[in-house]
């Protein structure tokens, strides 16, 4: 196990209504006015924003508004989300949806304190400061809820980057799993991929003697096993969703990952199809996931096997290691197809012409240095190689 320092300060607060309570969590952790931050009007349509509102008035709050997050979040708004927390006064920013929305609000805490383009935070350059962001939840996917991790496309170019500091985990997030029940099973499907890829991307490390994280991350991928295909048949089953967004905070505060190398490679390449495509991230992942990680396979076959055995129930096979590694990978990508995910670049609307450009820009876009640094290293061929397996 490597030397490592972890720090996760976020006040989670889970159940049930917790949603009124923003206002008082807000003025708990120092707000004096607050900028709610959201995506479309399904958060107005349900009476949440609502909600809210009334939590902020109750705690004497004042505040502006900023709608229009868009799946696969976009730098313009959140441009103007500086401009408009710097022109209101805004000292807090209350995101309102899921990985999106906190990813955007993320975002534009850290560019109103700064004096440069935020865009430098998501090209290497290290956050220092951000204002404070708390959360209300609405999907249980990307764990923003409890990261220190920001994603957002650049629309000039569309890159799709992402950036990581303590400054911007969140000083609070509101989990309540009922505010998920109005998801489709396609949207629930993308979040419970997203915390299967979160998991795995740690789970395929370089470092040796992590058994303490490893079962944690076995634990956390037989829960989804377990709860996805419960709250696919049944979207009001409050306890899978409650399962299923715990879960997803606890794959991606990194308390899974510390002390070893992790990969990300998955999603690297996949940040390029929802970039380009605009598809759903968790679709994204499903077929990347598999063709990843049957090409990279070799590098360290018996983790995979490992996996197999103790996630997948997969019978260990001493003599061919390799023969059960594969029966684990196709044992996810049948898991991932049984709750409505795809599985080919067809499924994604992605064109097979387009894996030139693919690669080029996952290896060289955005001032790349020309290959991913993950589990295994890959150059711009092996990205090539790896998407002409999801055709």
């Amino acid at each position: 196990m490597n030397n490592f320092t972890f720090y996760s300060p976020t006040f989670f607060a889970f159940g049930k209504d917790t949603e009124k309570e923003a206002g008082a969590y807000a003025r708990r952790f120092g707000a004096h006015k607050v900028l709610i931050h959201y995506g479309g009007g399904s958060a107005a349509r349900s009476g949440l924003l609502d909600r809210v509102r009334d939590s902020l008035e109750q705690a004497s709050l004042p505040w502006a508004e900023l709608g229009g997050v868009q799946p696969n979040p976009r730098s313009g708004l959140v441009y103007r989300g500086i401009e408009l927390c710097r022109e209101e006064g805004v000292d807090f920013l209350l995101a309102v949806g899921g990985g999106s929305t906190i990813d955007s609000a993320k975002a534009i805490a850290a560019g109103v304190p700064y004096q440069g383009d935020f865009w430098d935070f998501y090209s290497g350059k290290p956050i220092e400061k951000a204002l404070p962001v708390g959360t209300i939840l609405t999907i249980a996917a990307a764990g923003s809820e409890g990261s220190p991790d920001s994603v957002i496309t650049k629309e000039e170019g569309m890159f799709k980057r992402g950036t990581g500091s303590d400054a911007l985990r969140p000083k609070f997030s509101i989990l309540n799993p009922a505010l998920t029940q109005t998801l489709s099973p396609y949207q629930t499907a993308c979040g419970i991929t997203d915390i299967i890829a979160h998991l795995y991307e740690r789970y395929l490390t370089n470092t040796q003697e992590v058994e303490v994280t490893d079962r944690l991350i076995e634990a956390l991928l037989l829960t989804m096993i377990h709860e996805g295909p419960r709250v696919i048949q049944d979207p009001d089953n409050y306890e899978a969703r409650a399962n299923i967004m715990w879960a997803g905070m606890m794959a991606h505060n990194n308390s899974c990952g510390v002390g070893r190398s992790q990969d990300w490679n998955s999603h690297e390449l996949e940040h390029e199809l929802s970039a380009l495509y605009d598809c759903a991230h968790g679709a994204g992942l499903a077929v990347v996931m598999p063709a990843v990680f049957t090409y990279v396979m070799e590098h360290n076959v018996m983790r995979f096997a490992q996996a197999a055995v103790r996630v997948w129930g997969c019978h260990m096979d001493f003599a061919h290691p390799e023969e059960t590694a594969r029966a684990g990978i196709g044992a996810l990508g049948r898991f991932l197809r049984s709750i409505g995910m795809p599985s080919n670049f067809r499924e994604l609307g992605a064109k097979e012409e387009d894996i030139p450009q693919l690669a080029r820009q996952c290896c060289f876009g955005n001032g790349r240095s020309g290959c991913l640094n993950g589990f295994v290293k890959l150059s711009q061929e092996d990205c090539q190689n790896i998407y002409r397996l999801m055709v």
